[in-house]
């Protein structure tokens, strides 16, 4: 079980990925009560990837929704992750957790698909993963499961890095 957010890939390898895909995860509404009326303001979570390995969250908030899905993906290419993958899939179970949220991602066979809710769903897709069991425990909040899947991701080693660690051969 892994609590901490990864280490995200450098700056100068980020800008070297180019084309990164983007998806919406939510759009918030906040309001501020004034002497003449509500003022709204905005929030927006992304998740940016290049369906090969790398994927990221991005948080924005503006006065307008496209200002703030604007700031959600320059965020989101600030923190990118390298997810290793064997096949299609990851190379073995994990949990991560991120405040009261839980995720599991379980290793499946091929042909399986991401069997997971639309945050966790999303996330997966642009990593690259394509076939995965999921399940949330503990709040849906979605800030919170975007960045507990990428505790999870973040956290997960092939065989030949264990080994490296560990100072053995396979």
């Amino acid at each position: 079980m892994y609590n901490k957010l990864p280490e995200f890939i450098d700056r100068t390898e980020a800008e070297k990925l180019g084309e990164l895909k983007e998806e919406r995860i939510t759009v918030n509404r906040s309001a501020k009560v004034v002497k003449g009326g509500r003022r709204f303001a905005f929030s927006a979570l992304t998740v940016v990837g290049n369906q090969d390995g790398i994927v990221g969250f991005g948080f924005g908030k503006a006065k307008e929704i496209p200002a703030a899905m604007q700031k959600a993906f320059k965020d989101g290419r600030k923190h990118l992750v390298r997810v290793p993958r064997v096949g299609t899939t990851i190379p073995h179970e994990i949990e991560g957790v991120y405040c009261s949220s839980k995720v599991r991602i379980i290793p499946a066979s091929p042909g399986t698909g991401i069997i997971a809710g639309s945050t966790v769903r999303a996330v997966l897709e642009l990593a690259g993963v394509r076939d995965v069991l999921t399940k949330c425990y503990g709040s849906t909040n979605s800030i919170n499961l975007v960045k507990a899947t990428i505790v999870a991701l973040g956290a997960l080693r092939t065989k030949e890095e264990i080994a490296d660690l560990r100072g053995v051969e396979l």
